[in-house]
């Protein structure tokens, strides 16, 4: 990734009163309450506009494994249960097909921004071979489709189906699960895959309801207005429109580009700048592929989460940014170690910040370097440290604003003022415009079971949010007390693995097969931790302190609870174990490969 930009001691202090004065501009008491749920206008927002619904009797049976989510969570986890010999296992989904967030997500431009060989879970086992080192939304939710295909998964699945309640049946001891299309049956065991991103959110704008033009959320790209389709064939019917993108994080990144190429003109609303990193995309060659040894792609995960979090390999098999700030981090710190200095948290954090400098310095002049007005150059630089927001890799976002027809309006992290019949308003200026694009991402951190759309009673009837009111509580971050035979498929008090989300389902599906395998073969009715085995775990977790993602001093961002610094134990739901993500995969699997299962009671 080149040379790393030198930095004087005055330049880094400038740097910290710049950020610190970046972040006080954007803070708002609301928090995660600046969102709206979908009412009004916008009340269908989560209805599915790609599958037709089709009327089907309801469901009264009983299964041995329900999974709720049937993006990767749910389908690795599927995966992992049938390869254990446990074939009675149904998905769930509210889509009307699997995917996840791959399903939803069709915008121009949608594709990974982590390297397929390694986001792609179970490569070797369906025989995908990605098209290139980063690729397309469709070919993400196509192998997604492979998986569920390779491992029957579609036999008994319920999709285009809504969960409405889940509670535990202690004298059947069974989960009994309703939806909204009648169903009502049991399941011995239930997985819950709902992910964190799948619930569009909007942003609490002023007027956002009175609009006349057109509008609609990222996650529901509407073609039938714009004109092309998601295999990047150009939207043909926006030549002659005046169209607003209002938010400029991930997903903005990746449409803007597409956007501004097709419509006649483009305004982009920005409140906080995403860091931009070089993307540097390649096709990958068939007959490379074809030559890995079994057994290569769980190599390149424990390859890359051990490079990305600070550890030493011979060779980088990823090459990304990912790794780059991670390894100039783990270089700095050995550096100073062998000067004397005593290898320590401080000894970690000061690394850290200096290698963040070094990046974000080059951040800013790449922005420089490609964006030709100095104005909107300037207003396109992120003032944050790199991970206090998800990072960004693309080549072609900053170069789109050199196009003439595209305008970019920031707004000082002050967001839009207000929304009225024939546009937005923002800096005390209106932009007439046909249609509004709203890129504002999904819930994070709002009510669980806001995000969900349903409740979870375990035993006595209590809710799962009622249990973790006052912050999560789990066994590595899956298994919960007083909810019998459940697995919560999550990142939060396990690897907590960020920049590779799959590879944490991937790990806990192993886990959780291997326990409902035992549970089957010895005869369990339940399978449970306890409140001591909990509180430990909890322990463990709560010795972990200083991670530099999603810091309270960070710039606003669901990476830090919209910088809103989380109160006593809530501070446990974004946890993560004590030895980090790539001593939590050994120990999980060594865990569960014991057959003892420490913490879990199967009764």
């Amino acid at each position: 990734m080149g040379e790393p930009t030198a930095i004087s001691d005055e330049r880094r202090e400038e740097l910290r009163v710049r950020y610190r004065a970046e972040r006080d501009k954007r803070l708002r008491g609301d928090g995660n309450n600046q969102y709206l749920e979908p009412t009004g206008r916008f009340a269908g927002i989560t209805d599915d506009p790609y599958t037709e619904r089709v009327e089907r009797d309801s469901v009264h049976d009983d299964v041995t494994v329900a999974v709720i989510g049937a993006g990767f969570s749910g389908l690795v986890t599927g995966a992992a249960l049938k390869k254990a010999g446990i074939d009675d296992v149904r998905l769930l989904d509210a889509a009307g097909d699997v995917g996840g967030v791959w399903y939803w997500n069709r915008y121009p431009g949608a594709m990974c921004d982590t390297a397929a060989m390694i986001y792609l879970p179970l490569l070797e086992e369906t025989g995908t071979v990605p098209s290139a080192k980063y690729v397309p939304a469709h070919e993400i939710y196509a192998h997604a489709q492979s998986i569920a295909t390779t491992f029957n998964l579609y036999d008994n699945a319920l999709l285009s189906t809504s969960v409405n309640e889940v509670s535990w049946d202690e004298a059947a001891a069974r989960w009994r699960i309703t939806t909204d299309r009648g169903d009502d049956f049991t399941a011995k065991f239930l997985a819950t895959g709902t992910g964190p991103l799948h619930r569009p959110k909007l942003p609490g704008i002023d007027g956002i309801d009175s609009f006349n033009g057109h509008a609609f959320h990222t996650s529901r790209w509407d073609y039938e207005y714009c004109g092309g389709g998601p295999a990047d064939i150009p939207m043909d019917k926006l030549g002659d429109k005046r169209v607003a993108v209002i938010g400029t994080g991930a997903t903005a990144v990746q449409c803007i580009p597409k956007v501004g190429r097709d419509a006649g003109e483009l305004f982009v609303f920005q409140r906080t700048p995403s860091s931009i990193d070089i993307r540097n995309n390649h096709p990958i060659d068939p007959d490379w592929f074809g030559s890995l040894e079994p057994g290569w792609q769980r190599e390149w995960l424990r390859n890359f989460t051990l490079l990305q979090t600070g550890g030493y390999a011979d060779v980088d098999l990823v090459m990304d940014g990912w790794t780059d700030i991670a390894q100039r981090v783990r270089d700095r710190v050995a550096a100073r170690v062998m000067a004397g200095a005593e290898l320590s948290p401080e000894t970690t954090l000061a690394a850290y910040e200096e290698s963040d400098d070094e990046k974000m310095e080059e951040i800013r002049a790449r922005v420089d370097a490609i964006v030709t007005d100095p104005a909107t150059a300037e207003a396109l630089k992120p003032w944050y440290r790199q991970l206090c927001k998800r990072p960004c890799f693309h080549d072609e976002y900053l170069q789109t604003y050199n196009r003439p027809n595209v305008t970019l309006v920031d707004t000082d992290g002050q967001g839009v003022d207000r929304i009225d019949a024939t546009g937005v308003w923002a800096n005390g200026q209106h932009y007439e415009v046909d249609c509004i694009v709203f890129a504002s991402g999904f819930e994070v951190g709002t009510d669980l079971s806001r995000r969900s759309g349903f409740q979870i009673l375990g035993r006595g009837g209590t809710s799962l949010e009622q249990h973790w009111a006052n912050g999560m509580r789990t066994l590595h971050g899956t298994h919960v007390d007083g909810f019998p035979n459940l697995f919560v498929l999550a990142t939060a008090q396990a690897a907590n693995l960020i920049s590779n989300v799959p590879h944490n389902y991937v790990e806990a599906s192993d886990a959780i097969a291997a326990v409902v395998a035992h549970s089957e073969r010895t005869g369990s009715s339940t399978v449970e931790p306890g409140r001591d085995d909990v509180n430990e775990w909890l322990t463990r977790i709560q010795a972990r302190q200083g991670s530099v993602i999603g810091s309270p001093d960070c710039t606003p961002g669901y990476y830090n609870n919209e910088g809103k610094p989380l109160e006593g134990d809530q501070q446990l739901n974004g946890g993560a174990y004590i030895e980090g993500a790539v001593a939590y995969f050994e120990y999980l699997e060594q865990w569960w490969k014991s057959g003892e299962f420490a913490g879990l009671h199967f009764v």
